[in-house]
């Protein structure tokens, strides 16, 4: 059987003005075209080549014997050739770009950005990609805890969390209690893992430990001290909400920093506002 969206090694079983037809024996009814201009130097009837099967423009099997940057049921990060009418056409190697329908984005999609898609036949039997990759990812990594990683962030959930693919091929979330914004859907983000699942799933942070972390935080609320002249109109009693969407940090974190910052003389408090020590 030919295969929509996978590389295969087929038989040349006859030969054309316009190319060869490729089958999976001499005699076998169903066959699909190669142009001419793909066919390799030397091949005659017989001849086994392995090529890539998908649809023309007018919805016709084709084989290839380009590299796809995608095959049925990967992922892949592909650039956005154009938008159109219907969805973004993305670059995966082939003349013919591969469609990403509006229904499959998980956000607007722009010419020349990047994105990480899956590969999917839809209703109509046409292979198009996906932004929904969930599925797609593997479980089993090679992951422990305490381990640096690397992935893209592809979903953001109220309920669960920053979702991230990682290396671009296992799944991984950032739990809702450990993301506090600064990461949006399409990011490349560095990760800790923080834990390994029964099923493989990988629990992620984006901050290093909290003895590690502290520095870093302290500078963060210098910074938005500053952007504030120098005068923070809120204290570390203020609501979570404020606090992360002002800081991007948790309560429990802006805390460690102020008492940092506060023991080394940087700041003050006052009963509504913390403020550079004078």
């Amino acid at each position: 059987m030919i295969e929509l969206g996978k590389k295969q090694e087929l038989t040349v079983i006859k030969r054309v003005e316009f190319g060869v037809y490729l089958g999976e024996q001499e005699d076998a009814e169903e066959r699909v075209l190669l142009p001419k201009k793909q066919v390799p130097e030397g091949t005659e009837i017989g001849s086994k080549l392995t090529v890539f099967v998908y649809k023309d423009s007018k919805d016709r099997l084709i084989s290839t014997t380009n590299e796809p940057k995608l095959e049925l049921g990967g992922l892949a990060v592909l650039r956005v050739a154009q938008v159109g009418k219907i969805g973004a056409f993305l670059d995966w190697g082939l003349e013919k770009d591969l469609l990403l329908p509006f229904r499959e984005q998980t956000r607007r999609v722009h010419e020349g950005q990047e994105v990480l898609v899956a590969l999917y036949i839809d209703k109509s039997s046409r292979l198009c990609a996906t932004m929904n990759v969930y599925e797609y990812l593997e479980l089993q990594s090679p992951y422990k805890k305490d381990d640096r990683v690397k992935g893209t962030v592809y979903e953001i959930s109220g309920e669960f969390g920053a979702f991230v693919a990682v290396d671009n091929r296992y799944s991984g979330l950032v739990p809702r209690k450990d993301f506090h914004g600064g990461a949006k859907i399409g990011d490349i983000v560095e990760a800790r893992v923080t834990g390994v699942h029964e099923d493989g799933k990988l629990n992620l942070s984006l901050r290093e430990k909290a003895y590690l972390q502290m520095d870093a935080d302290a500078e963060a609320v210098l910074k938005v001290i500053d952007e504030f002249d120098g005068v923070l109109p809120f204290t570390d009693k203020a609501s979570p909400e404020v606090i992360e969407r002002e800081l991007h940090l948790s309560k429990n974190a802006f805390k460690r920093a102020v008492g940092r910052l506060l023991k080394e003389g940087k700041i003050e408090i006052t009963e509504k506002s913390i403020r550079y020590k004078l």
